[in-house]
């Protein structure tokens, strides 16, 4: 925010408008490529969670629940040791997109951006089978207004929260073990403090993502590089949109009602 306000204060006139402009486009870019994944993921969720099951018992692979079965397909990812590639194939999409975006085109980059909301509504795809449709619309409004209220303090904010990044990461990573720890080893009580750190985590994350997409565009834009800022705005709506999907998963493991 401080290198905002220095810009700005250097600039004059029409400067100062150019730079208001192209950061509201930048923006305006970065969250509605955010909004076209996320309508993808729950989308797809939504479909493949109906492929999966079935209410005719000669059709199904598996029982649900009273009067609900999976079908071949649903108890493949469900069921089957496949399930553990469909958990953590968002995972590792995001690491290699994260390594090979450099070598994309900014188109590439926005196709490649969209298979992998795809590919997290599949992963994500229980959610529909685990929790209440109203629970899943409820939550998932409490994710969006606390996303924009958040999102909104890191764009505003003349606080510098760039300090943040280290300690979040590192809170992702202790996330990350614990969760793969407390599937195999399941522990009293550590899903709650798992899902309570979690909100937390991505929270900070959401204002400090937010920050840093606006002070990455500042350092570039004067370059003048629309083909490397169209990625810049790739990589920000998907840094926002794991913050969103994330925070979203854990407040509906605490506030969600279970079918």
């Amino acid at each position: 925010m401080a290198e905002f306000d220095t810009i700005r204060t250097t600039a004059t006139g029409a400067r100062v408008a150019q730079i208001d402009a192209g950061l509201r486009a930048h923006m305006n870019k970065v969250y509605g490529t955010m909004s076209v994944g996320m309508l993808i993921t729950f989308a797809a969720a939504w479909a493949i969670s109906g492929l999966a099951v079935t209410t005719d018992p000669s059709a199904a692979s598996a029982q649900l629940r009273e009067g609900l079965y999976l079908t071949s397909f649903g108890y493949a990812i469900y069921g089957s040791a496949l399930k553990y590639v469909v958990m953590f194939a968002p995972l590792a999409f995001v690491f290699g997109f994260s390594a090979a975006i450099n070598r994309m085109s900014a188109a590439t980059a926005q196709t490649v951006f969209y298979l992998f909301a795809a590919v997290m509504g599949l992963s994500i795809s229980s959610i529909f089978l685990v929790f209440t449709g109203q629970s899943i619309i409820q939550v998932f409004l409490i994710t969006a207004i606390a996303f924009a209220g958040l999102s909104l303090w890191g764009y505003t904010t003349k606080k510098d929260i760039s300090g943040w990044g280290s300690f979040l990461i590192m809170g992702v990573i202790g996330l990350i073990v614990a969760s793969i720890v407390n599937m195999f080893w399941p522990m009293p009580g550590m899903a709650f403090a798992i899902s309570i750190l979690g909100v937390l985590i991505f929270a900070g994350l959401t204002a400090y993502d937010t920050q840093n997409i606006k002070n990455t565009y500042l350092q570039m834009a004067h370059a003048g590089d629309q083909e490397w800022l169209g990625k810049a705005a790739i990589m920000g709506a998907l840094s926002l949109y794991l913050d969103f999907i994330n925070m979203f998963m854990f407040l509906l493991q605490l506030l969600g009602n279970r079918e």
